[in-house]
């Protein structure tokens, strides 16, 4: 997860239509046993685990990693459920959720990575609480990572001649890195796949817009009063030399922010045009604005490599790397849930019944609150995005009813996987990756548990008032 999940938090995904699920009935998830769900298991567990148990032999690696689950799945499908079943449920997923989702992911990471802030302001906790509001803003428009590329830097040198700054990124983890995104499929993994199920644009602006105002509002005002306490103790302290003196800010690769209207355009486009002309591919429905959207991403993208100078990504570090990473990854994550959505579409009669009833009040209602919370310790340890997919497939995958009779499960597993990604340093895309500029950049970042120690002070109470509040 170093480098891999660095991409995650940027995301817009796809339309689909709600009938377009996975075609579990081919494959006969509720005949499928547990074991089917191994893969996907361990497939999450080798990004969460291999970049920390192992971290130089997962950077030659994880490709293979990601290859030798997969091959785990379709072999056996292949074998027991047959060759077509198994070539239209992978046909399904690549055409229809993985080729989107990177040609999306792709297309924000290039433009993202041609926008730099380049000067420096002073750390105060007035211009720190600022700078993190502007990127909390920033996060549902241009993806959590997107603004975490962004505004990490610029952060960054504002606090290195602070002697407390190490709490300025952990606040920065917990908002711009994870609950700034939350408001648009743009922002974050999850609401992309929500999206790509079906789930309209603007439904998580209006829905998941009170609980994250809650949250925003309390930790702005907690970090304001932690770093003005440092801040008035640094006062009498000899100060630290500035290795970036203030100099005025500026912004360089401005083409980029319209480049960026492009995509939500594309997007906007893709949902509310229906030409109503379809292309059959083993199955899957190829709809024309979809197609038109991706190659509209493709040419946005290479606009930004064309008209963005090569000392402003150069600013920013970029390298291929990430997006490759995520690739292949994800190509992995792709094929290893196939069954496990299959089994979950299986509800009752299949092999996860008994999370069915974990999540399932006795008159067989939801359980909004065992939705929140098990959706959210997942996506504290294992990647948001699917575990997202897991607990919206238990729901009933079904968008057009989650957005309406059955809002408040939706956007309790929206939130949950959203705003829970924040606990840890791996439950994110954008969190290793601004732990690891961090401390590149001197700054005594926590270990993986003492991170925990910060979350489980600061943000667990917010999520149990969000439960209180909201979920109830």
């Amino acid at each position: 997860m170093t480098r891999t999940t660095t991409l995650l938090g940027t995301l817009v995904g796809v339309c689909l239509t709600p009938g377009l699920a996975y075609a579990a009935s081919d494959i006969g998830g509720a005949a499928m046993g547990g074991l089917w769900a191994l893969p996907f298991a361990g497939m999450l567990l080798s990004i969460a685990l291999g970049p920390i148990l192992f971290p130089h032999f997962w950077e030659l690696n994880y490709g293979k990693f990601a290859a030798f689950w997969a091959v785990l799945v379709l072999v056996p499908l292949v074998a027991l459920r047959g060759l077509e079943p198994a070539a239209a449920a992978l046909a399904h997923t690549a055409l229809l959720e993985y080729i989107p989702f990177i040609i999306l992911l792709f297309a924000l990471f290039t433009i993202a990575g041609g926008i730099l802030i380049m000067g420096n302001l002073h750390g105060t906790p007035a211009t720190n609480t600022a700078l993190l509001a502007i990127g909390t803003l920033m996060a549902s428009f241009v993806g959590t990572t997107g603004a975490s590329i962004i505004m990490i830097r610029p952060v960054l040198r504002a606090n290195d001649n602070r002697r407390h700054n190490v709490h300025v990124v952990v606040f920065f983890i917990f908002l711009v890195s994870n609950i700034g995104g939350s408001l648009t499929p743009l922002g974050d993994p999850p609401l992309f796949l929500g999206f790509l199920r079906g789930v309209s644009f603007f439904w998580t602006t209006t829905h998941l817009l009170p609980e994250t105002l809650l949250a925003v509002a309390i930790l702005l005002v907690l970090f304001y009063a932690l770093d003005g306490w440092f801040y008035r103790k640094e006062e009498g302290m000899p100060s630290l030399r500035d290795p970036t003196p203030d100099r005025d800010i500026k912004l360089y690769g401005k083409v980029n922010f319209i480049l960026l209207g492009g995509v939500i355009a594309a997007i906007l486009m893709s949902a509310s045009w229906k030409p109503g002309i379809v292309f059959d591919i083993l199955g899957s429905k190829v709809e024309l604005q979809n197609l038109v959207r991706d190659i509209v991403l493709l040419a946005l993208a290479g606009l930004s490599l064309k008209l963005t100078p090569k000392p402003v990504r150069a600013g920013n570090e970029f390298t291929w790397g990430p997006i490759l990473e995520v690739a292949k990854l994800f190509a992995g994550i792709f094929v290893c849930i196939i069954p496990v959505l299959a089994m979950l579409q299986a509800g009752r009669n299949g092999a996860f019944s008994g999370l069915v009833a974990l999540v399932s009040n006795p008159d067989g209602s939801h359980n909004t609150v065992a939705y929140f919370w098990l959706t959210g310790i997942l996506s504290s340890f294992l990647d948001n995005a699917p575990t997202y997919l897991v607990f919206f497939e238990l729901a009933g995958g079904d968008p057009q009813v989650l957005m309406t009779t059955g809002a408040l499960t939706l956007a309790a597993v929206s939130a949950g996987a959203v705003f829970m990604g924040a606990n840890t340093y791996i439950g994110n895309a954008p969190n290793f990756m601004v732990y690891a500029i961090a401390k590149d950049r001197k700054v005594r970042m926590p270990s993986f548990f003492g991170y925990m120690a910060w979350s489980g002070a600061i943000l667990i109470p917010i999520f149990l008032i969000q439960t209180l509040v909201f979920f109830r």
